[in-house]
This record gives structure tokens, sequence and C-alpha cells, in this order.
């Protein structure tokens, strides 16, 4: 079983989103997020056992909190769990884009 918390984005020119930064989770250490592509990021969440949250920077506080959980939907894209929250949804995290 492993454990992610996807921290942003990469979008294409349209915006969708093609990428995400998953930090693996183990041990109680969060490693360092990783540029990974769409397909396998489903891939990896699809394995039964496996699950990621959103992972958020909180301004006041200047440390990263947990948001929601993420889904794999009809397995080809990633989805956060419908709780009428904007600031967690994957399309709202981070654009790492400009790195």
């Amino acid at each position: 079983m492993a454990q992610y918390k996807i921290s942003g984005v990469w979008k294409s020119s349209q915006g969708t989103i093609t990428h995400y930064a998953m930090h693996e989770v183990s041990g109680g250490t969060i490693y360092r997020g990783v540029k990974t592509a769409k397909a396998d990021a489903v891939r990896r969440l699809s394995i039964s056992g496996n699950s990621a949250v959103t992972w958020l920077w909180n301004y006041p506080t200047s440390f990263w909190r947990d948001g929601t959980r993420v889904e794999v939907v009809g397995g080809s894209y990633l989805r956060t769990v419908h709780d009428g929250t904007v600031i967690d949804n994957l399309s709202h995290l981070i654009n790492y884009e400009w790195l």
C-alpha cells in the first residue's frame, strides 16, 4: 500500500491537467514531489490499497496541510471527493508549469 499527497499540477495550453506533483508518504516521511504523468498517477492510484489526498499550502501558518481524498474515475482520470470546497480541487492546486 502506498500513500501519496498531491501538491500541484502541470496543465496543457488548453488548461487540461497533464501531470501531478506526487509526494510519496512512508514511515512518517513525506518525500519530494515527483512530476508524474496523468496516466501513471491514475495507474498508481488504481492499485488496491493505494491512496492520495490533496496537499495544500496554508499561507497563514506557512505549512502544508492535508486537503481532501483523491479518487480514480472510470480508470481514466483523477478527481477529488465532492465536498463543496473549491480550494482543494485538483485544478485549483499550485500550477507548477513555471518550474
